[in-house]
């Protein structure tokens, strides 16, 4: 049994699920432009580790120097336990807190890797929920857009 016009009907399902992640998208960014609200998660956070100050401010400024973050915290030492090559290790370390887009995340975490002293550097993001708009806003002008 076919049924007339049900091909047009598919293809507007078909159209609708593929393109409602890209409209979802523009639909928010859309009403954060007309009421100034914020997006959840269009900015990050980004957790570095080093392994001494002198390394974690040579980062921290390489990484402001490529406008890849609007602001970045370095934290004093922590004590870090982990397993390397199957032994339980001890150190300290410093902790660099990377704000930034989260479109900006990719670039960071591949920059960084490529400047960072540890075979395995820590490079883990998480998005922001919510915090100052004010505070985004400037983030967004001091990083710019891809």
């Amino acid at each position: 049994m076919e049924w007339p016009g049900r091909g047009p009907l598919l293809l507007v399902v078909i159209l609708s699920l593929l393109l409602y992640p890209v409209l979802r998208s523009l639909a928010l960014q859309l009403h954060a432009a007309l009421t100034g609200s914020y997006v959840s998660g269009t900015h990050s956070i980004a957790f570095i580790n080093c392994l001494n100050e002198q390394i974690a401010k040579d980062i921290a400024r390489a990484i402001m120097d490529k406008k890849l973050a609007g602001y970045v915290n370095i934290l004093p030492k922590s004590l870090a336990l982990y397993f390397w090559k199957g032994e339980l290790e001890e150190s300290t370390e410093i902790l660099l807190l990377v704000k930034t887009r989260t479109s900006k995340i990719g670039e960071l975490s591949n920059y960084v890797r490529s400047i960072h002293p540890f075979e395995i550097p820590e490079i883990i993001s998480l998005p922001i929920d919510q915090g100052n708009p004010l505070y985004f806003k400037w983030i967004e002008e001091s990083v710019p857009r891809d």
